[in-house]
This record gives C-alpha cells, sequence and structure tokens, in this order.
C-alpha cells in the first residue's frame, strides 16, 4: 500500500523519473560525522507535542484528521515562536561548535 502512495506522490508531483525515495533515519544514507552532530531542525520540538495523537489511537483517516487539528490548535504560537527565536541562536552555536554538541 505504501508503495502504491508513493507512486501517486510522484505521478502528483510530477517527478518523472529523476527521484530518490530515501527512508528517513536508514543507517545505509546517514554518515557516521553527521550522526554525531546536534538536530537542529525545530520541527522535531514539534513533532513531539503531536505524539498525544498516536495515544488516542485513531481508527481511520477521518478520526486521525480530527484529532491532529485539535492537538494542533493545542500548541500555542508563543512556543512556536520561541523554536524559531531559537534556530538561529542553534545554527550559531552548531557553527561556532563546528556541528558538536551544543548547550
Amino acid at each position: 500500500m505504501r508503495n502504491q502512495h508513493l507512486k501517486t506522490s510522484v505521478r502528483k508531483l510530477k517527478l518523472g523519473r529523476k527521484w530518490v525515495f530515501q527512508m528517513d533515519n536508514d543507517p545505509k544514507h546517514t554518515s557516521k560525522v553527521l550522526s554525531k552532530c546536534p538536530d537542529l531542525n525545530p520541527i522535531e520540538n514539534l513533532s513531539a507535542e503531536q505524539k498525544s495523537v498516536q495515544a488516542r489511537r485513531p481508527t481511520n483517516r477521518t478520526q486521525l484528521h480530527q484529532l491532529c487539528q485539535e492537538e494542533w490548535a493545542k500548541i500555542n504560537p508563543t512556543y512556536c515562536g520561541k523554536l524559531v527565536e531559537g534556530y538561529l541562536k542553534c545554527l550559531t552555536q552548531g557553527k561556532q561548535f563546528k556541528g558538536n554538541a551544543t548547550k
């Protein structure tokens, strides 16, 4: 089924045959150097906020969509603003520490 969704997306995006599929966190696509670097992506923090959707165990797409909407509405815009504001600091520290762990 996943395969069919992938093919549908490729068609809708009009990618033709010039695309590469890579699984997120697939070890063969992750260098040892990068695995030691901190993840500076602020969206990861929001992903943690959405785990309550999984805990509520939606049983169909409509319910999943509704639960996602409800959980998304609970996220405080101030929290999102802090993530964005902190991103520049993270990038600066990442550069300063040459990609090693930051505070």
